[in-house]
């Protein structure tokens, strides 16, 4: 039976271990990579300088992406920055896809963007296995931003299959491009059809979890879900007068900041203000825990089910038995085929023997016309 917890006095420094935390982390920073995914043209790009207030990413050249609808691939651009706020540094990484969605064919286009965040986790993993465990190059995507249309109608069909193939693997939140070209009741509307879309295709996107003294405030947050955002690099002048970033029009300005616009706030302060250590914490808690049991478990290494073991040491003994067979297989293949190329030459052989004696036989006979046709001649003289 556990002891019963005894009340400490307060002057012995317990209660300063909040304190010392913060420290610690504020020297050390943070690591947070961020992924943006979208069809071209959506702005994912000026979202996030937008986002950073900074330039991170420079827009791609015309010739850039011609030579990538040649080549109909999917890449990944990893671009890595360093930012600084109240002696709090962040490294992030924002990793971008160019060339998803962009041709007629895209299927199996989410494959690279799968296994790059596969391929994350289990590097992370070999890593955490090693002796020496410094210097970790740690790319596991914490959030993973999905830009969808701004049609107005549902999630396509490529835009479901992707998100049901990310939402297992990373904190999947859906982002509405270009908001400022949609009504605000044709932007409700298209919100609602997207959330019933993702409810019965069973996808699971990025829920927040409040904390004690902002309950209402995450609730306000992911009832903005999915987040409509303008992005901008420009400022431009509000009504009351003030300047920052957004779109100038004829008849007005698309308000980068404006709630009543977009929800650029709301998406900031979950990524950034709010919620950053939890999409962290749950990369690495939920995420790479369940790739990791996974991947252990297909290995037979699960400590709590020991058939998996068994199942594991049935397999390699098939697969020895399958090799061996291959094996045996080949050899023999190769055997018939010496025994088939030498019967082969045989009959080369005999074939052209026939052919020399029959054209002996043809001079032959050749020989006895002539001999036949002089004693004709003879004979009529």
């Amino acid at each position: 039976m556990p002891a019963p917890a005894v009340a400490a006095p307060s002057h012995i420094g317990i209660a300063n271990l909040p304190n010392q935390r913060h420290k610690i982390v504020s020297r050390k920073g943070a690591r947070f990579t961020i992924m943006v995914l979208g069809e071209s043209g959506l702005g994912k790009t000026t979202f996030i300088n937008t986002l950073f207030t900074t330039i991170l990413k420079d827009y791609k050249k015309p010739e850039h992406r011609f030579a990538k609808q040649i080549n109909n691939t999917v890449e990944i651009e990893i671009t890595r920055a360093e930012i600084e706020e109240k002696g709090f540094n962040v490294q992030l990484t924002v990793i971008d896809t160019p060339g998803f969605g962009d041709y007629v064919n895209n299927r199996d286009c989410w494959a690279p963007i799968v296994n790059f965040i596969d391929d994350q986790h289990h590097g992370y993993m070999k890593h955490e296995s090693r002796p020496e465990r410094k210097n970790s190059d740690d790319l596991r995507v914490h959030a993973c931003l999905y830009f969808i249309q701004p049609t107005g109608h549902t999630l396509k069909p490529l835009d479901i299959e992707v998100m049901k193939q990310l939402s297992t693997r990373v904190n999947l939140i859906p982002v509405i491009a270009k908001a400022d070209t949609l009504t605000p009741s044709d932007m409700q509307a298209f919100k609602d059809r997207i959330r019933d879309c993702i409810s019965h295709h069973g996808i699971q996107i990025f829920q927040a979890t409040p904390h004690d003294d902002d309950d209402a405030a995450t609730k306000a947050i992911m009832a903005a879900s999915p987040f409509s955002v303008i992005g901008s690099e420009t400022e431009v002048t509000y009504a009351d007068g003030s300047v920052g970033p957004g779109r100038q029009y004829l008849w007005g300005a698309a308000e980068v900041e404006n709630e009543s616009h977009c929800d650029f706030k709301k998406l900031r302060n979950l990524l950034i203000r709010t919620h950053m250590h939890d999409l962290i914490s749950s990369t690495e808690e939920t995420h790479f825990e369940n790739f990791r049991s996974t991947k252990l478990t297909a290995e037979g290494r699960s400590d709590d089910d020991p058939s998996a073991r068994a199942r594991k040491v049935m397999d390699t003994k098939m697969k020895e038995e399958e090799d061996a067979l291959r094996k045996r297989f080949t050899e023999q293949v190769r055997l018939e085929e010496a025994r088939f190329r030498q019967w082969e030459q045989r009959l080369i052989a005999e074939r052209d023997r026939l052919n020399q004696d029959l054209e002996q036989q043809h001079r032959a006979v050749k020989q006895l016309e002539d001999e036949y046709e002089e004693v004709l001649a003879l004979r009529k003289k």
